[in-house]
């Protein structure tokens, strides 16, 4: 017998309403952020930066593929991983659905990852995804994007993410930004999203938000604690506090804090 208060139809129905109103400004709010958004000032992109895909080299004013908005996914896979990030792979298992409708509304996406072309195409081609995954092995992309750090990133102990500089934790982060290319070619960095900026792509915590339970992320209170790659739900492998496969884990990060 649950210990939760139990009440008549009258009563839930009162109590659910009150709520509702409570959800609905909170809808309007997000309505009223998501236009200042699109506000946000752009910057102009200077370098058509080089990435690597089965066909050989690819021009990020390719990743456009015709359209004139791009998203691009910053994935935790390093040069030196075997597998993808946990908390990355997740959010990617909600992408593949979307990108049909994206593609017919004037957006194209795209995975970016610092891992050689070959690994990032294994790994994809084992999860069943069908989006396009390049590798910026050869770029600084990620660099220049504030997802992937060299030893000369890393100043005093901090690292430059999430619009703040923060305690140095890995040497890969997870993130998404957009960008613009007009008639003309030019292209703009319009927004990015780090950290817990893009969690309501995630359709697997919104249902589980309506639940009784709720998300039940113990004790670490994140991902971490529960999700696994798709495939390996079975066979009970770990996943390290970073993130990462514990079978492929030397210091990677994702979630780690909920702010």
């Amino acid at each position: 017998m649950t210990n939760h208060k139990v009440v008549s139809e009258q009563d839930w129905l009162a109590a659910h309403s009150a709520h509702l109103l409570a959800e609905k400004e909170i809808t309007r709010q997000r309505d009223a952020l998501s236009a200042k958004r699109r506000q946000l000032p752009w910057r102009p992109i200077e370098q058509d930066y080089l990435f690597h895909d089965a066909d050989g080299p690819v021009r990020l004013s390719q990743l456009f593929d015709g359209r004139s908005q791009l998203v691009i996914k910053h994935f935790m896979f390093g040069p030196d991983w075997n597998e993808g990030c946990v908390g990355c792979s997740f959010e990617m298992d909600h992408i593949q659905g979307a990108l049909v409708h994206l593609e017919h509304h004037d957006v194209s996406f795209a995975v970016v990852s610092r891992a050689p072309f070959d690994k990032l195409d294994t790994f994809r081609r084992r999860m069943g995804w069908q989006f396009r995954w390049v590798s910026s092995a050869d770029s600084r992309f990620n660099q220049d994007f504030h997802v992937s750090f060299e030893p000369e990133d890393i100043v005093e102990g901090k690292v430059f993410y999430n619009f703040a500089w923060q305690p140095f934790v890995c040497e890969e982060l997870s993130g998404f930004s957009v960008f613009y290319r007009d008639e003309r070619g030019d292209i703009f960095h319009t927004f990015s999203a780090y950290g817990r900026g893009a969690e309501e792509l995630l359709g697997t915590y919104v249902l589980l938000d309506m639940t009784p339970n709720g998300r039940n992320e113990h004790p670490r209170g994140n991902l971490t604690d529960w999700v696994r790659h798709h495939d390996r739900y079975d066979n009970d492998s770990g996943v390290a506090p970073s993130g990462r496969p514990e079978s492929d884990s030397v210091g990677c990060c994702h979630d780690r804090k909920r702010e």
